[in-house]
């Protein structure tokens, strides 16, 4: 069985990583999931958000049993200094619903630290632009945002697994995507409908274009990162009771 499983929201995030690898489809709890696997790993995108992001969580535990769960995907700067591409392994990640903070088991993987390391994940309900990030990085202290990791952490406590993020700078602090989150629809962007918003409005494409861009720069510093410093060292992690 996998002794790591990756959680990300779409399949473009890891394609980069997961092209060559076998895939296999299971049902659970009702639901279909798709997973991309091989010897010690197994990948599933299970949509954008906190519940997909649970689901596909939950999905992988119960298919594949393994010892660590992994949130891995791209992520909003909240600060200046971090910059696209940059790619982040959260110390902290923070439920924003709650306010619940979720140590991860960066501290003890079995890899050389890296300059990114140590910084604070604040998992938020929606995507963000630059005031929503601002007030999170003021209120959370959160150096970057996302959707899903403080979900895959809360699985991963309920469980008794280690829990692992690793993010890529997508957009920077004051990139704005004003009106993205309407398209956000059952855990996939509704790209038919985005391009017929677009379509009338050329002075958004430059922005879309840009955003294209910087996510493919993103996903493949993420999963030259997930490759280089998690799947291809032997991650020796405590045992995690008393430190989520």
């Amino acid at each position: 069985m996998p002794k790591l499983a990756i959680i990300a929201a779409l399949e473009r995030e890891l394609e980069p990583l997961v092209r060559t690898w076998p895939k296999s489809k299971f049902i659970h709890d009702g639901r279909p999931f798709t997973s991309y696997h091989t010897d010690h790993a197994v990948a599933i995108c299970g949509g954008i958000g906190a519940e997909c992001a649970r689901r596909a969580a939950e999905a992988a535990v119960a298919a594949h049993s393994p010892e660590i769960l992994i949130s891995a995907g791209i992520a909003g700067a909240a600060v200046p200094e971090l910059r696209v591409g940059d790619t982040v392994f959260p110390a902290v990640v923070v439920d924003t619903r709650d306010g619940s903070r979720h140590q991860t088991a960066i501290q003890h993987a079995g890899f050389p630290p890296a300059p990114l390391e140590r910084r604070v994940l604040a998992s938020y309900p929606a995507i963000a632009g630059p005031a929503e990030k601002r007030q999170l990085a003021k209120s959370y202290g959160a150096h970057l945002v996302d959707m899903e990791g403080a979900s895959v952490a809360r699985a991963a406590q309920v469980h008794g697994l280690e829990f692992l993020a690793v993010k890529a700078i997508s957009d920077q602090l004051d990139f704005e995507m004003a009106g993205l989150n309407r398209f956000v629809r059952s855990g996939q962007m509704a790209t038919g409908a985005l391009v017929v918003y677009l379509m009338p409005r050329p002075w958004l494409w430059p922005k879309m274009i840009r955003l294209g861009s910087n996510t493919r720069l993103a996903s493949r510093n993420l999963c030259a990162r997930l490759h280089e410093r998690v799947l291809a060292h032997t991650i020796s992690c405590g045992h995690s009771d008393g430190r989520r």
